[in-house]
């Protein structure tokens, strides 16, 4: 690969820094509308301070819900960039260059978003400063503002550092530019030079914290875990939720990965950074971290159920076959399973003969799935009428009609996916993140719906939970701002590290190329 002059930038170079300056009618309406969203997350966050927690669904039985489910789910997400990074950094697999500091970035703007939930769950955000000046070194929720803190000083200096070449490189170029980018990479290059010297110290501090943050991380999902494990209630006497918490947080971190390097190849044509082998790669590291993800889920609900203790016995039912079963088989079948399939099945050579049969082709699965969704709504806005008059009509769909569907959709879009393997590869990650919200929500609300001990007297309504548009409204907008730092970001920042990508190795062959040095590729 030829080398740019000092200070000069290549084609490719040019256009990722095209990124930076980039806009148009899309991206003002894209920013517009997550603007609008945060300012109504905004409004009902205020609501919240001004008629306090009763406008939300928590009581005192049910104290944590949705908030504490995004908690999780962001500092869950967070775990990808700097362990993933530090990781692939440590083993020297060269192919990570170009989405290092996409990871970083998603670890960074998830911390943001995740440290906030709790503060929101409190109700009054005083109550902050009484947990960091009276609390117990006892208590896991102290352990969790520490390690947390922690974590987002060491995460944002591991993002920091492999920028300053970066910014050194933008200081020249935007030299006669706007004053405030001038000014800020300027200060933040730290007067880089690339001299020999600056070199070696660059590469022994990145090697530094490399190491230091992968304990770092690992904590922080841990002590997420120990909140749970450490209070006596059923579902949560678990021994593995240290371990379990922190593949599922890799699993989920990873997917969102994948949906960032799509979303940046497409938005600004980076194809010649982000190759199909990079999500090839990334779809080994998923279906990896899956199957462990998966093995911990079975190994958590196994054991209690073997044993049905009767403390446990209304919780399990609750999840297995009671109201919330459908949405934890849901979870479960497309939040682990199905992009794990996803991932793998359409790689088999004889995926696309299926497309021969009539029947399993894209277009009559999706008509069946319309026709079921329409009838699902039909049927169930006439069903109070209707089962007045003693008929329902919600009970002429067959239970197992649903399975089957998905069944039917996902045959007939794997020749599809075989010749998209990019697509399969969103589709996967997608429907990770969405499993991986829900399952947070499934480890929160029905163990504080079934407590050791009965609730009594009372008002009507309390052994319940529904979350309400402010929790819903406080949520859209945490993801909504969530999205605006780390698209901010990338309008500051090369979302592609420039002078890594510089010293890349060859690039990645095709798909079906690979293998080992020395044996003939498969």
């Amino acid at each position: 690969m030829s080398r740019p002059p000092h200070h000069g930038f290549s084609d490719r170079e040019e256009r990722l820094l095209a990124s930076l300056s980039a806009g148009g009618t899309g991206f003002s309406a894209l920013i517009g509308g997550l603007l609008a969203v945060v300012v109504w997350g905004l409004v009902a966050y205020a609501t919240q301070l001004r008629h306090g927690l009763g406008v939300t669904g928590l009581r005192d039985h049910v104290l944590w819900g949705v908030y504490i489910a995004n908690f999780v789910f962001f500092i869950g997400v967070s775990h990808v960039g700097a362990l993933m990074s530090a990781i692939l950094r440590l083993t020297g697999a060269e192919w990570r260059r170009p989405i290092t500091r996409m990871a970083e970035a998603i670890t960074f703007a998830s911390l943001l978003m995740g440290a906030l939930m709790p503060v929101v769950d409190m109700g009054r955000p005083d109550r902050l400063l009484t947990l960091i000046g009276h609390g117990r070194l006892q208590s896991p929720i102290l352990w969790d503002i520490l390690s947390i803190t922690t974590y987002l000083t060491g995460s944002t200096l591991f993002l920091y550092v492999p920028m300053i070449p970066d910014l050194a490189l933008l200081r020249h170029r935007y030299a006669g530019g706007p004053a405030w980018r001038r000014r800020l990479y300027t200060l933040l290059s730290l007067g880089w030079q690339d001299t020999p010297a600056q070199r070696h110290a660059l590469e022994t501090i990145m090697r530094v914290l490399a190491v230091m943050i992968i304990p770092i991380a690992v904590s922080v999902h841990t002590v997420v875990s120990w909140i749970f494990g450490m209070t006596l209630r059923a579902g949560w006497n678990s021994t593995i939720f240290g371990p379990y918490f922190v593949s599922g947080a890799l699993f989920s971190g990873a997917a969102a990965v994948v949906t960032a390097m799509a979303t940046f190849r497409w938005a600004y044509h980076l194809e010649d950074y982000i190759t199909e082998a990079h999500f090839r790669r990334m779809g080994y590291l998923l279906i990896a971290l899956g199957l462990a993800y998966g093995y911990f889920t079975f190994a958590e609900y196994l054991t209690p159920a073997y044993k049905m203790a009767t403390a446990e016995r209304g919780y399990l039912t609750a999840v297995f076959s009671g109201p919330l079963a459908r949405l934890f088989w849901f979870t479960q079948l497309t939040g682990i399973l199905l992009p794990v399939l996803l991932l793998t099945l359409p790689r088999i050579a004889w995926v696309p003969r299926l497309h021969r049969v009539p029947l399993l082709r894209p277009r009559p699965a999706l008509a069946a799935a319309v026709t079921y969704a329409v009838a699902t709504v039909v049927l169930s806005a006439a069903g109070p009428r209707m089962t007045m008059a003693r008929v329902n009509l919600t009970a002429l769909i067959p239970p197992w009609a649903l399975p089957a569907l998905v069944l039917w959709l996902f045959l007939a879009w794997l020749p599809v996916f075989h010749v998209r393997p990019i697509a399969a590869a969103v589709v996967a990650s997608l429907l990770v993140n969405v499993g991986a919200w829900l399952k947070r929500y499934l480890i929160i609300v029905p163990t504080l719906l079934n407590p050791f001990l009965p609730i009594q007297r009372a008002p009507t309504g309390w052994a319940a939970y529904q979350p309400t548009w402010v929790e819903w409204s406080i949520t859209a907008g945490a993801l909504a701002g969530f999205a605006l730092i780390y698209i901010g970001f990338s309008k500051v920042f090369p979302i592609i590290p420039i002078w890594e990508t510089r010293q890349e190795p060859a690039p990645l062959r095709p798909a079906g190329q690979e293998g080992v040095p020395g044996v003939p590729a498969l």
